[in-house]
């Protein structure tokens, strides 16, 4: 991939170099990254110091969650330049939608008790939350028409975006692929949206004693200590993994000078980036969606004949994931020969920027006669002052010797 990082590992992540840069046949070349990202989605895990999409690519990632006349007015929308609303990163609305569905599932297992105080609290700071971030996309008057006229315009244009719609978009961009943070605290992972939580738990479990309050506070500690998550490996699935790769070489593809250069006008002509990676949203979160609905029904299946004919169309789906494996890795390709395309074109930069230097500096020897001429004349001008001072220091003696002569006249001449 563009850069793909972990080399010596295996690992597919978007960032490091395929291969050490060596020199490897296409096809050889093709199957080593396709190889990499396969494993690296089936790993499922997106690392916490993998950088967050952008904006831009957590919206074409979000088109997997609507329909196709909604896509279509995005697309309309991104091509003339319309923005769409931001909360500042849609990364943190990730993480506070899946802290907030966790504690509603918590407070749901916990109907007495201390425990379910705290977590009804706390389910309701969240759901503010989420609403504020909600009304942010949905109810946005700058960046979706609001007046009958400009409304009708816009859809004219084919520009405009219902409230179902951008309800759907929330949700869209809601599932957002995010890295997962590192595990830390007593046994409460902050990452995963409970620290609110660990920091109350660690507060109660340094309560000391017999008493009724310290038994209090060290029951309440273990009891919220069960309501998070131990597990040090969350994992992101596969399916949000291959997304996560979609919208991480997309940014970097973007962000590439080369890529914007006069030396890829063709293949930026050939390649529709936003829309690639949308389809591949399209296509990863149909394919969730209908693998989750095959094992709910084999779950109620009570005879063999569907069950086997569950497993079948679940079979089948394989080579759906096999393809997008392959669009994915086609996509990373890109962006790893892309990668290559900027470090050649800043060798080149530098090449020219010494080969200028080269000239500059002939330049400037060139000119050293003229210096030495400049400063021959310059010591030339000094000393001529060095004569003016000599002259003007005789000047100022005549008139002293004359004021002199004049004052001690009149001095004489005075009754």
């Amino acid at each position: 991939m563009a850069e793909v990082h972990g080399v010596d590992s295996g690992d597919v992540t978007p960032g490091a170099d395929v291969n050490g840069g060596a020199d490897v046949l296409v096809t050889e070349r093709r199957a080593l990254i396709t190889d990499r990202v396969r494993a690296w989605c089936e790993a499922g895990l997106i690392e916490w110091n993998r950088p967050e999409l952008s904006a831009e690519a957590a919206l074409l990632l979000a088109g997997g969650y609507v329909d196709d006349d909604t896509r279509s007015v995005m697309a309309n929308r991104r091509a003339v330049g319309r923005s769409f609303p931001d909360i500042g990163g849609w990364s943190e609305l990730r993480q506070l939608t899946d802290e907030y569905a966790r504690t509603c599932g918590r407070l749901s297992a916990n109907r007495i008790g201390p425990v379910h105080v705290v977590l009804e609290r706390r389910v309701q700071v969240l759901e503010k939350r989420v609403q504020a971030a909600r009304a942010a996309v949905v109810r946005s008057n700058r960046h979706f028409a609001s007046s009958v006229r400009a409304i009708r315009k816009d859809r004219r244009d084919g520009l405009h975006l219902d409230v179902d719609q951008r309800e759907a978009l929330f949700v869209g961009l809601s599932r957002t692929p995010v890295p997962m943070k590192p595990v830390t605290g007593l046994g409460v992972v902050a990452g995963t949206g409970s620290a609110a939580l660990d920091k109350l738990a660690g507060r109660l479990a340094r309560f000391e004693g017999s008493g009724v309050i310290a038994d209090t506070g060290r029951r309440l500690a273990e009891a919220l200590d069960g309501l998070v998550d131990h597990d040090h490996s969350v994992a992101a699935g596969r399916y949000d993994a291959l997304r996560y790769l979609a919208g991480n070489v997309y940014d970097r593809i973007e962000s590439s000078n080369a890529w914007h250069s006069d030396h890829f006008v063709i293949q930026r002509n050939q390649l529709d980036l936003a829309d690639e990676v949308t389809q591949i949203s399209v296509d990863t979160v149909a394919l969730r969606s209908i693998l989750a609905e095959l094992d709910e029904a084999a779950s109620f299946a009570r005879d063999e004949g569907t069950r086997a004919s569950i497993d079948s169309r679940t079979k089948a789906l394989g080579a759906v994931w096999d393809q997008l494996v392959e669009r994915a890795a086609a996509l990373a390709r890109i962006g790893d020969l892309v990668s290559r395309a900027e470090d050649q074109l800043s060798s080149q930069r530098a090449a020219e920027h010494a080969a200028s230097l080269d000239s500059r500096i002939d330049d400037l020897l060139a000119r050293s006669g003229s210096r030495e001429l400049s400063a021959a004349n310059t010591h030339h001008v000094g000393d001529q002052f060095d004569g003016v001072d000599e002259l003007l220091f005789a000047h100022r003696a005549a008139l002293y010797g004359d004021i002199a002569l004049l004052t001690s006249g009149n001095e004489r001449r005075a009754p």
